[in-house]
Formats: C-alpha cells, structure tokens, sequence
C-alpha cells in the first residue's frame, strides 16, 4: 500500500530541516568537492563535511577564503551568516598547511542549490501518513546458526510504497550493523535488500533487533524506522557435559534396595526445551563391577541402590562412569561422560571380639593402683569410630571391687586393674568374667542379627607376702559413763598379724587424744583413763570422743586404727540461766527465761520454776510450757537493779538456785538501755521547776547576750579595719597612664578619712566595691575630714560630719546621697568663685592636666589634690576600701 504524502508547506519544512545532511561528491582528492545545499542557508548551519586528512595528515592551519563559512578542525562546514544562493553555483576554497612539513593543499568546495519541487498533491481526506503493511512490515526473518554460506548471504528485503513517487535509499542500524557486532548486516540502499557477511553462534546472540530506514535523496523520511527481528536458528552444535567432572556421594552399607545416593546434572548450550537438549543418562560402568549395586533414572539422573547387600568392610568405595547424550538419547545425538564416585558409610554391623578366649594373671596382695593385664579385640568396622571402639564389662567375680577394667583409647586394649587390696589368706586366686562390646549400639539393618556379647575368663592368681599388722575394723567403738572417773581400764584396739591370725608382738601406740583424757597400754592396747569423762566436754561430739591408735610390728610395719569411745548421758549438770534480764517499761513489764541444762534431752526439760518467798511481794513467776518461764512485776516499779532468787528443777530433781539480777529500765529495747549507758541505779527522781525559775533562767541569758552585743558593737567601732586579700585590688585597679572611666560599682559607699585637709575638687570615678555592678561617674567634692569655707561667707569649719550631725568620733561609711549632698552646693560655690575672681587666684587651685608633668618633675602634688603638705600622718590609707590599697602603698612608699 502506498503511503500518503504531508501537505505541501509541511514538506517544505522537512526539506529545510533535513537539508543539513551532507551529500560529499568526491572528484579528486585536494581538487574539488561538490556539495548540493537548499538555496536558503541559516547562520551556524553545517553544510557539509570534507575528509581533511585524505588531503593532508594533522594540518596545523585550516582556512576558508569565503569569510561566510569556517571550517572545524574535523572538516564539517559550517555558515557564518545567512546566505541565498542563486541559480549559479557558489565556490570557495580551503587551504590546509603544514608548518613542520611545510606543506599546502587546497580544496575546491562547489556548491549548488537544490531546486524545491513541488510535491504531489493530496486530497484533503489523506490527513495522515499511509504506509505499507504487505511490504514495509515484513515477517520476522531468521538464520541458521553456523552457517556454510556462500556469503554474503541473503537475509531478507525491505521496501516502502513511498518508492512510487519518490527516489527511496534504504538504510538499517542495530547490534550487527553498527553496534557488536559489527558489519555482520548490511542493507543495499536501492534495493532494500538485507545480507548476512558471516556465520553466527546462537549461544553467543539469539537474536538481533535491528531498525531499518526509508528515506528520500534529500533526507525525508516518508515512513517510521521499522524493527527487523532476525533470529538465530538452533543448530546442535554443543555436546552436554557434567557440571562437575568428579562428584562424591555417600550412602550407609546394608541400605534398603532403592536408597537413593545422589542425583547427577548436566548442562546443554543449545536452545532449552528442543529435541538439542533433551537428555538421557545412562551408567556405562561400575567399578567394581560385580555385583550390580547401582541404577540410575535416565531423565532425572537419580541414583538408587538395587541390592541391600552393600557391606563396608569388603569395599568401601563404587565408581560409576556416567553419560549424558541430547537428543532424547539418540544414537547420533551428542554426548559426554563423567565419573561419579560413591562411598559408603560404616555401620556398627560387626561386634568387637577378644584375640584370646582366656587369660591369666597374677598380683601380690595388699598391692593396689596396679595394672595387671591388657586384652586385645579385633573389630572390622571402621577404626577409631564409635563403631570400633571398645568398652569392656567385669561381668563376674569383682563382688568386693578388688578390679577396675578401662580401655586404652590410643590401642584399644582392655586394661585390668587392682583398686583394692588382695588378700591370699582368704582368696589365692580370683576368676573374672569380661565381655567386650562398642560404644555405638548396633546397627538394626534388616539383614543383620543382634549379635551376642563377646565374652572371656581372666584368672587372677594372688601371690602371698609377709604383710604387717592389720587394723580390722578400722573404727571400733566402745561404751563409757559419764563422769567415768580417772585412773579407770577401758578395754583397747586390738590388732592382728594376718601370718599367725593373733597379736602377739605387736606395739601399740596413741597417735592423737586431744584432750588427753588416756593412755594406752603398749603390750595389750587398751586404755587407762587420766581424767574424768566428761560427755559436756567442747572436745565430745555427739557423745563420742575420739583416738587414733597405731600397732606396730617387730620389724616396723605398722597399721593405723581408730577407737571412738562413746559416752552415755549422766545427770550431773543442773539447768542454768543468764544472770542478768532487762524489763523495759515502754515495751513489756515482763522478762522471759530460758534456762539451759547441758545435760542431753533425757536429763534436762520439762524444767520446774519456783520464785524464793523474799521475792514473790514485787515479782510473780509464771511457768510456760516446760522450758520457759515468765517472771512479771507485780506492779510498776522504779528504774533500778532489782536481785530475785529463782530455782529451776529438771526433769529428774536436780535443783539450783539462781540470784537474777533484774534491770528495769526505761526503753523499748534492752539494746536501747545499754546504749544510753545508765542503769536504774543511776537514775534519780526528776526534778521539775517552776514557771519563775524558768522565767529567771530567759532573763538571766536575755541580759548575758546584750552585754555580750554591746562589748561587741563598741569593739567593733573602735577598730574597723577589714582585710582584703592583696589580689583584689590589683585585679581591679586601672592602669595608672590612663585617663578612661573607672570600673563597675555595685555600692556607693565611700569612707571618709577623719583628719583635716583643704579642699579638693576633682573628678572623682567610683571604683567597683564589692564585685560587679552599675557604672557610675560623679564629680564630686572630696574632703579629708572637713572642709572650710570662706570668711567671708561665715561659714567657719564645717565637715561631712557636722552637716549630718555625726560625731567626730565617728568612723562610719558613708552613702552616696550623704557626699552628693555635701560636695554639689561647695562645689558649685567654688566654680563660680573661680568665674568672679579678677585675679583668678582660685583658678590657680584648680585641676591640672597632670597626663605629663616632665621627666623628674620634683612636683610633689597636681594642684588641690595634694591635700598634704608633709609626708606623715597617712594613717588614713588603712581604713581605704581594698581597691585603693594599691595606690596608699605607693604613697607611702613616696
């Protein structure tokens, strides 16, 4: 189907727009080029490109001899300003040079306009672009992979309708073409024809997506770029290979038949679900061959067992040679082989067994830690695993535990052992019964029987040795009384010598008596007592005290043995009691008392209590419950010690009597009472005074304190004088060569010094008092003590002091207000003095400039401010706030 053409001003601008592409016509090169541009030219429009280097290789100077057009170092062509070419043909030249060669080329460029035809008309119905779906739509093409050729090799055609009406050139891009990889497409632009210069490898590029292009001599594109799908056709040209080329499996020997061991996998390049690769497997060989143990599935490769007869222990290790063929197994499909490795895990499927039916020994008696015999086992499972490894059983004739059997894990081996001693006087020799299995359980193949244990007799024989005395039993107990008295025979440890079964000849000896309560008889071994028994002895435990006896032979063999002598209870200790109780009366009015009988429970509670008569008038004795008794007061009495004798009976009629000492006191606790330090008889009844003694005691302090405030105020008077630590006025003076404002002030108290002086008027900046503050700087009038006025005012002497009616003697501070009040009429009188005097006699006592007074000026003050005409009487400088300190200790030192 034809396509359509655009309406004729729409054309128009595609001409315009697709003027730019270059049309380079090559007569010679350096001589000529031809160049067809619309007659309409655009400033910074391209109008072609020359191949520069085909001239001359790296020109070092490119020029144009039209200024209308300049040249890029790449060759392309591009107008400096607007330009209209007639209908004659427009030249100019580009000269290229070489400097290092010194060479020059020119280039001749000839251009010509493009003459704009008219296009065909349309009807006004063709709004939009037809364009061909039976030839500029082709059907997918596709190309055999590996192909023999001949090359190039035709691949397919395209064409546009627009071919009709207009001169077509035919043009494609894409991975093949202009992209990788390169040049295997090209297209005939007259033809539209496609060809293939090469063979393909389908795994390596499946398909190719190229774009093809119809376009007009002048670069108009009547249709849209059209995809070009070009596949690759599978061609089997891979064989399937194993993804590894030895694989391991593992299975348990005496498996079920049809265990599976492992699957197997390959791989095939060609296109995926084609007759290229569909695989079949197959096991070409077992080894061992015989007999066949092994199957495999041909489509999913899963190895099976087919015989539950794989034993371990005949071999332990199949190798199949496996093969892989594509088309569905075909003879003439490709194939690969691979070697797949099975190995077989052992079972617990063979008992251990002894490589001797019996064994004999022989040990000396009495030895013991002794190892006296090793026994041997063969085993077929797998070594050093649970399955081989042996653990050995004294199955009989080790009632007495005279044996121990272990297992050398290093051998194997059965190891039999003495840990308690023989003795050939009783036994000469010994039968034991051992039986061997492993420490895994064994397997429950279903080919298998439970096998039964492995047994074997070891006969031990005891050789016979002069041994010394034997202690049997090692701990023998005898019975006393208490209060056994001293010098009395107990009957001893007695010994034996196992050679004659008697005791004659054997030494006897006391080895430990702590508290030396016997001695022993050396010849017979028994006891004689040096003290009386005593069962409530700290050295008694649970009635029976202990001694160590060691028998000695003749040749110094010896045994040791112990004689537990144990003591039965006599009633021979009355209960007792603490001889001390605190009552406190804030808590109870009672005492509890728990006496304590250090016979045993036969011979102490229930305990009777009985209060003596001298005591019943003030204390009542309640008995609890046997072992307790209450004793109350019978009303309140004073704090004091009070003595209350008590007899407490056992349970048998032994009685003593008990003075107890009673404290009542006042507390809540007994603690409380012994912490305070004061018992009942340091007490005394309290004294409680009177309202006017009272009223004595207020006053009588009232007037000491007012006297003391008194003594105080007037002390303080007389010597004020504060202490300041010398840094604080150095922190807070100002550098004596300037004259800028003081610092900070929080306080505008001010001290006045008390001596007379003539006046000073200056400007006076108030330091910082104190710590931080407000800034403040007054003129002020300061005076020395007083300030005295004209005569001729009748002013006489006045001070600060009189003006504010304080007396001479006084030493206060002063406020701010109190100096503003004194110095502003005296220094506004002084001022205006100074303005009526002719002889201008007050000006001369007035304020200097004193910011230089000449090298080794002898001057002494500056003006009215040296309000001293001698060098004594500074005392003043010590009642100075601290801020100043500084400054009187230069004066003085002036």
């Amino acid at each position: 189907m034809a396509v359509a053409s655009a309406a004729p001003g729409s054309i128009f601008c595609k001409q315009l727009l697709f003027s730019l592409l270059v049309f380079i016509l090559l007569c010679d090169a350096c001589q000529k080029i031809y160049l067809r541009v619309p007659s309409h030219l655009r400033a910074e429009t391209l109008v072609g490109k020359v191949n520069l280097e085909e001239c001359l290789k790296s020109p070092s100077l490119i020029l144009s001899s039209d200024p209308a057009f300049r040249i890029l170092e790449d060759g392309s062509i591009y107008t400096t300003r607007d330009l209209i070419l007639s209908s004659e043909r427009k030249s100019f030249s580009i000269f290229l040079s070489d400097g290092e060669r010194q060479e020059q080329q020119e280039i001749k460029v000839v251009l010509s306009a493009r003459e704009n035809k008219a296009p065909k008309k349309r009807h006004t119905k063709d709004t939009a672009l037809k364009r061909s779906k039976r030839r500029w739509a082709p059907i997918p093409a596709s190309l055999m992979e590996n192909s023999l050729g001949p090359f190039p090799q035709h691949v397919q055609q395209i064409q546009s309708d627009a071919a009709q009406n207009y001169t077509i050139f035919y043009s494609i891009s894409g991975p093949g073409v202009d992209k990788e990889p390169f040049n295997l497409f090209y297209i005939e632009k007259d033809t539209g024809d496609i060809f293939c210069t090469r063979s393909i490898d389908r795994e390596k590029y499946e398909q190719f997506a190229l774009y093809g292009y119809a376009t007009t001599a002048d670069g108009y594109a009547p249709e849209y770029p059209l995809p070009l799908i070009i596949k690759i056709e599978d061609d089997n040209d891979n064989a399937p290979y194993f993804e590894h080329k030895m694989t391991i499996f593992t299975v348990p020997e005496n498996c079920r038949s049809g265990t599976s061991v492992g699957q197997v996998s390959a791989t095939d390049l060609d296109e995926p679900d084609t007759l290229h690769t569909r695989l079949k497997y197959k096991i070409l060989q077992q080894i061992p061959d015989h007999p066949k143990h092994f199957s495999i599935h041909p489509d999913t490769g899963v190895i099976t067992t087919t015989t539950p007869f794989l034993d371990r222990e005949k071999c332990d290790t199949y190798q199949l040679i496996m093969e892989v063929r594509d088309m569905g197994g075909q003879p003439f499909g490709l194939f690969n082989t691979g070697t797949i490795t099975i190995s077989l895990e052992d079972e617990n499927d063979n008992p251990p067994s002894f490589t001797e039916t019996s064994y004999v020994t022989e040990v000396e008696e009495n030895r013991i830690d002794v190892e006296i015999l090793r026994m041997k086992v063969q085993d077929q499972d797998l070594p050093n695993t649970p399955h081989s490894k042996a653990v050995y059983t004294i199955l009989q004739g080790n009632e007495n535990g005279n044996f121990k059997i272990s297992t050398d894990p290093n051998t194997n081996e059965g190891v039999l052992c003495v840990v308690k001693p023989l003795n050939y006087e009783v036994n000469r020799q010994v039968i034991l019964k051992v039986g061997v299995v492993n420490e895994a359980q064994f397997s429950k193949a279903a080919n298998l029987q439970t096998p039964t244990m492995c047994t074997t007799t070891v006969t031990v024989k005891i050789i016979d040795s002069d041994e010394g005395p034997e202690c049997h039993p090692p701990v023998k107990v005898i019975q006393s009384q208490d209060g056994f008295p001293a010098g009395q025979e107990l009957l001893g440890y007695k010994a034996l010598d196992p050679e004659t079964a008697s005791g004659e000849g054997l030494r006897y000896q006391k080895l430990g008596d702590e508290d030396n309560w016997f001695e022993i008889n050396e010849h017979t071994g028994n006891l004689r007592t040096l003290k009386v028994l005593d069962r409530e002895s700290k050295f008694v435990k649970n009635n029976q005290y202990n001694i160590s006896v060691v028998a000695v032979d003749a040749v110094g063999r010896s045994c040791t043995g112990t004689l537990v002598v144990h003591l039965d209870d006599y009633n021979d200790h009355p209960p007792q009691i603490d001889k001390e109780v605190t009552i406190c009366q804030n808590n109870e009015d009672f005492a509890v008392l728990k006496p304590v009988d250090p016979d045993g429970p036969e011979n102490g509670p229930p305990f009777q209590f009985f209060l003596d008569n001298s005591a019943s008038k003030n204390w009542n004795l309640e008995q609890k419950d046997g072992k307790t008794a209450i004793l109350r007061q019978r009303q309140n009495l004073d704090y004091d010690y009070y003595s209350v004798p008590i007899q407490i009976k056992d349970r048998h009629g032994l009685v003593a009597t008990h003075v107890l000492t009673v404290r009542v006191c006042d507390c809540s606790t007994p603690s409380e009472c012994r912490t305070n330090g004061k018992s009942a008889r340091d007490i005394r009844p309290n004294v409680i005074l009177g309202r006017w003694a009272i009223l004595a005691m207020v006053l009588g302090s009232v007037l000491l304190l007012c006297i003391l405030f008194t003594c105080f105020c007037v002390t303080a008077k007389r010597t004020v004088k504060k202490c300041f630590p010398e840094d604080i006025a150095q922190q807070n003076l100002i550098v004596s060569n300037t004259e800028g404002p003081g610092e900070e002030v929080t306080e505008a108290n001010i001290r006045l010094p008390m001596q007379t002086s003539n006046i000073c008027d200056t400007s006076v900046s108030v330091g910082t008092v104190g710590g931080q503050g407000i800034k403040t700087q007054q003129s002020f009038e300061m005076v020395k003590g007083g300030y005295t006025l004209d005569s001729n005012k009748g002013g006489g002497h006045q001070t600060l002091e009189s003006v504010k009616g304080v007396g001479q003697g006084d030493t206060g501070r002063y406020t701010y207000t109190d100096w503003q009040s004194f110095t502003q009429p005296r220094l506004g009188e002084k001022v205006y003095l100074c303005g009526q005097d002719e002889e201008h006699k007050h000006c001369e006592d007035y304020v200097r400039s004193y910011n230089y007074e000449g090298k080794g000026s002898l001057a002494g003050s500056v003006g009215c401010c040296s309000d001293r005409q001698e060098e004594e009487g500074l005392e003043f400088l010590d009642q100075l706030e601290p801020k100043f300190r500084t400054l009187a200790k230069t004066c003085i030192k002036k």
